[in-house]
């Protein structure tokens, strides 16, 4: 279909999903994870929040590992109130438990979830609270734009990120060894790991295509002096798909 010999740079069980995708499109993929995830100690403040969820008045998940992390502190609560995801993947990993999640059918970045009526609808309440739930750092946009609309906002953080430990060239070599001519980035932490483990390569390696999964990764790679970096308006398999068959190779 098309000749993208691209990177994948997703945690382990992510990249093989997205490269099983790929490789049913006839797309070669290469994984070299650049986001480890590790949970945050269970602390009695994270317990009590997970108590009193019944406060809220919606409850936002960004990722796949902070659903699942969440699920962990499981109380009767959670089946009664209206959840939210940010992406399809991550909703489905709340749905197999038998949870009633919103999550928008076109796109899955921060500003489709802003646009959902469910949301809107929600948080219009008086007295809105909204609980989001996520990794360390990230995603502030949400958090603006619900307390524009008057909601009161909390998170609750439960794993940080980390670059995998890789010897000094492996990027460069691993592009130049399986003859890579794209880049794929999930997150704005993942590109800011995609340069750091560059180093001294990053010129060269910012001259490759990069696909990325949302206006503000796209302007975070310009900046960084990437060349060609393309917007897949979303971060899951279908989204990439799409972009790489409208950008030549």
């Amino acid at each position: 279909m098309t000749d993208w010999r691209v990177l994948l740079t997703r945690p382990a069980e992510e990249s093989m999903a997205l490269a099983a995708s790929l490789a049913e499109a006839g797309i070669f993929s290469s994984s070299l994870p650049l986001l480890g995830i590790e949970a945050l100690p269970v602390t009695p403040e994270q317990q009590a929040v997970f108590a009193g969820l019944a406060r809220y008045c919606a409850v936002i998940v960004v990722s796949k590992p902070a659903a699942r992390l969440a699920l962990q502190q499981w109380n009767q609560t959670f089946a009664q109130l209206p959840w939210f995801s940010v992406g399809a993947a991550t909703a489905q990993v709340l749905a197999a438990h038998g949870l009633t999640v919103h999550c928008p059918d076109d796109g899955d970045d921060s500003e489709a979830l802003l646009a959902l009526p469910a949301l809107r609808e929600a948080v219009a309440r008086p007295g809105a609270r909204v609980l989001i739930l996520r990794g360390e750092g990230g995603r502030e946009l949400l958090a603006e734009r619900l307390r524009e609309q008057g909601a009161s906002v909390e998170y609750l953080e439960l794993y940080r990120r980390f670059l995998p430990a890789y010897d000094a060239g492996a990027l460069l070599q691993r592009i130049q060894l399986e003859r890579l001519n794209g880049l794929v980035v999930s997150s704005g932490q993942g590109f800011l790991h995609l340069q750091a483990l560059a180093g001294d390569d990053w010129p060269e390696v910012a001259q490759l295509p990069l696909f990325v999964p949302s206006p503000r990764v796209y302007e975070m790679a310009r900046a960084a002096g990437a060349e060609k970096v393309v917007d897949c308006r979303g971060a899951s398999a279908a989204a990439l798909l799409v972009a790489l068959r409208s950008v030549a190779s």
